[in-house]
This record gives structure tokens, C-alpha cells and sequence, in this order.
């Protein structure tokens, strides 16, 4: 007889209880003010909605912590967040706002691509990192991408400025296969959770592939576009030992990777009841 995996299962209830706790106590925890350790020159951008507001709040506060207080932190809502929502998100810092997405797409897009970067969920993310940046370095982040003591190693990033742009190492292709024309094009795949911008990129060749399509977009198709047109770019990954998008620990109780020398951790899908065991941030 197999015995249940008990430490992947109170991992789960542990993840579940704290973010309970956190949610109910998020109007206490929004009025404590982080202490950041300085100033960056950075805007911040993350697309976020309602149900993952939790996670957006703790995200947020541990970018100030362990980073510093960017320029801006704007937060660009899907369009579910409650008037309360975006209370509690301003209230975590002077520099937090929150706004719509766009929804001025250009008229020069196909209207097929238009129509994809208006509508569908993913595709109004990827509108948003498309416009990126704006003045100076920006830097895209999901909700569940929680920053830790070696979160400081982005300001050495920073000063590398001979690439447009710097991206997270995925642990593994999550894609939109028919975007591809070649095996080759899986290779050193790209996770959007993650983007440090500065110059805006040609997305040419990703909104020819959109263009030629045969279906409709899936979740990870962004995802495929955003991954062709970063290497098309010729953008450089980010050291996956200290930005990390990893699923080999899903099934254990810890968490495999935190630490003082972790800068950041995507928790995706799979393991984002993980982004929970650190409750201190």
C-alpha cells in the first residue's frame, strides 16, 4: 500500500492557512510602512487582478524591502480589482499606483493582434510589456515572484546596460508549440514572470508568428511571443541559481531554494503554495 506524500499535503495546508491569515490581516499589514534600504532608479510594473491580491501585496513589500523604493510601482489591474483592493494597494506605499490596462492599442498593429492585445487576459500583459520602458530601466513582475535578501544583486544588473534587456531562465519550454518553426526555438526558454527592460524591443517577428496562427491564443502564448522576441533582441538570461523558476520541489515540504543568497523566486502554478512558507515579508 502507497502511503500519501505527507509533507507535499502540509505544505499545501500550511500555504492555504497563511494565506488565509494574511488576507484577513491585510489592512494591518498595509499600514506598516516598509523600510527600504535606498533608492533605485527603476520603474516597476507588474499585471495583476483581484484574486491575487494577496500575493501582489506581499510581492510588492518585499521588492521594497530587499530591493529599495523604485521610482514607481504601478501596478496595472486586469480590471477586477474592488475599490477596496486598490486602497490596500496604494496604502503600501507612496509610490504605489494602480491603473487600467490599456486598452489604446495602435491602429499600425494587425487587427488580429490587436484584437488579442485587448481582449484576452494574457494578452493585455503582454500589451504592458510591450509599451516597456517607458524613461529609463522598467522592470516587468508577476504577482507571485517573491524578492529576498540577495534581491540587491538587481542593482548590479542594472549597471548592464549593453543588452536591451534581461530576462528570467525558465526551468523548462512552457509554450505555445504552434508559434514554433524549429525544435531549436524551445531552447534557453524565457518565463515572463521576470523582465528588466532598457530599450523597447522589436517585436516584429513575434507578431508575424501571431499573425499566422491557426487557432485561438492559449494561456501561454504570450509567454511563446514574449520568449521569440527576447531572443530575437538578443537579451541576456538572468543567473538562474539566484532568480529562480523551479518545479523540482513541488512534492517536498521545504522549499528548496530560499535563502540569504536567493534575489527572487517565481512561484509559479505548481508551487505557489510555497510563496507562503516565507511570512515574514
Amino acid at each position: 500500500m502507497r502511503l500519501p506524500n505527507f509533507g507535499y499535503h502540509l505544505a499545501r495546508a500550511k500555504g492555504r492557512v497563511l494565506r488565509r491569515i494574511y488576507t484577513a490581516l491585510l489592512p494591518v499589514i498595509v499600514r506598516r510602512r516598509v523600510h527600504s534600504p535606498r533608492a533605485v532608479a527603476l520603474d516597476v510594473f507588474a499585471y495583476s487582478n483581484e484574486q491575487m491580491l494577496p500575493e501582489q501585496i506581499r510581492s510588492i513589500r518585499s521588492f521594497l524591502r530587499h530591493v529599495g523604493r523604485p521610482r514607481s510601482f504601478t501596478v496595472v489591474s486586469d480590471g477586477s480589482h474592488t475599490e477596496r483592493s486598490i486602497r490596500l494597494l496604494t496604502q503600501v506605499d507612496p509610490n504605489v499606483t494602480v491603473r487600467a490596462a490599456a486598452t489604446n492599442i495602435s491602429n499600425e498593429l494587425p487587427h488580429k493582434f490587436r484584437e488579442y492585445l485587448n481582449s484576452h487576459p494574457t494578452g493585455k500583459q503582454l500589451a504592458l510589456i510591450m509599451t516597456l520602458p517607458l524613461q529609463g530601466p522598467a522592470l516587468y513582475t508577476d504577482a507571485d515572484v517573491l524578492f529576498f535578501a540577495g534581491a540587491s544583486d538587481l542593482l548590479r544588473c542594472l549597471e548592464q546596460r549593453s543588452v536591451p534587456a534581461l530576462y528570467l531562465p525558465d526551468c523548462r519550454f512552457s509554450g505555445d508549440e504552434r508559434l514554433l518553426r524549429d525544435v531549436a526555438e524551445r531552447k534557453e526558454p524565457v518565463n515572463t514572470g521576470f523582465l528588466v527592460l532598457f530599450a523597447p524591443l522589436d517585436w516584429k517577428l513575434a507578431i508575424e508568428r501571431f499573425c499566422l496562427l491557426d487557432g485561438a491564443p492559449e494561456f501561454f502564448t504570450n509567454q511563446t511571443l514574449t520568449h521569440l522576441a527576447i531572443h530575437a533582441n538578443g537579451a541576456r538570461p538572468l543567473d538562474p541559481a539566484k532568480y529562480v523558476v523551479q518545479l523540482d520541489d513541488q512534492f517536498i515540504y521545504p522549499d528548496r531554494y530560499a535563502g540569504p543568497r536567493l534575489a527572487l523566486r517565481h512561484y509559479v502554478n505548481p508551487v505557489r503554495h510555497k510563496f507562503w512558507a516565507h511570512f515574514a515579508s
